[in-house]
């Protein structure tokens, strides 16, 4: 935690960058198990990777809907939460056996919502937490560019009893002024410390933490 700020740093695919990402207060480590993203992880690299991963952050499984056995899979692995990715038009059941099957205390659902879509009531005991990621038609979060900073502030207001997460397009440049518009206490950042997908510049990551030591509400 940074300033009140909880932080995950996603797309880690090399123990070095999870261990500088520690060391400058990350709470959260997020791996990508969905194939089309430029950041992969695939569980079996993974698994080679985890005795070399930081003891201190939890480590985030991000996933996009998934199957049961999928969601099984990464269960196995060892993983602390479940960051699951998905169309705002999926059914509720699925939504309904995924939170069953992690447990919605380690269910974070991450809806692909359309601007004007609002995170529907009937999700919200389904899980403890969500991530409100920048909209686009073609894919599940990882676009780098910011999203709707209002429109994070007016979820987190309203369901207070729930942990929302800001994501899309955070730089070492933008975060204190997405922290300051939104009122985030938790963010999510992955392109915006990145010298190519996948791989950590460590001096981006020196100057996220630097900034985020800097925010004010």
């Amino acid at each position: 935690m940074i300033q009140g700020i909880h932080l995950k740093l996603c797309g880690q695919t090399r123990a070095k960058d999870a261990q500088a990402a520690a060391r400058l207060g990350a709470d959260y480590l997020g791996f990508i198990l969905y194939p089309k993203s430029p950041r992969f992880l695939s569980l079996d690299r993974y698994k080679e990777l985890a005795p070399e991963l930081p003891a201190g952050p939890r480590r985030v499984a991000v996933i996009v809907e998934p199957t049961d056995d999928e969601l099984a899979a990464a269960l196995g692995a060892g993983f602390d939460f479940f960051q699951i990715h998905f169309s705002h038009t999926t059914p509720l059941t699925t939504l309904q056996s995924w939170s069953r099957q992690v447990g919605a205390h380690r269910a974070w659902f991450a809806p692909r919502l359309p601007p004007e879509v609002d995170v529907p009531t009937e999700w919200l005991p389904l899980a403890a937490t969500f991530l409100l990621d920048t909209f686009h038609a073609g894919g599940f979060g990882g676009s780098g560019k910011t999203g709707d900073w209002e429109k994070f502030a007016r979820h987190q207001q309203a369901h207070l009893q729930h942990t929302w997460i800001l994501a899309g397009g955070l730089t070492p440049e933008n975060v204190v002024d997405a922290v300051q518009r939104s009122g985030a206490f938790f963010v999510d950042v992955n392109s915006g410390v990145e010298s190519s997908p996948g791989l950590k510049d460590h001096a981006k990551l020196a100057r996220l933490a630097a900034a985020l030591g800097r925010a004010e509400r």
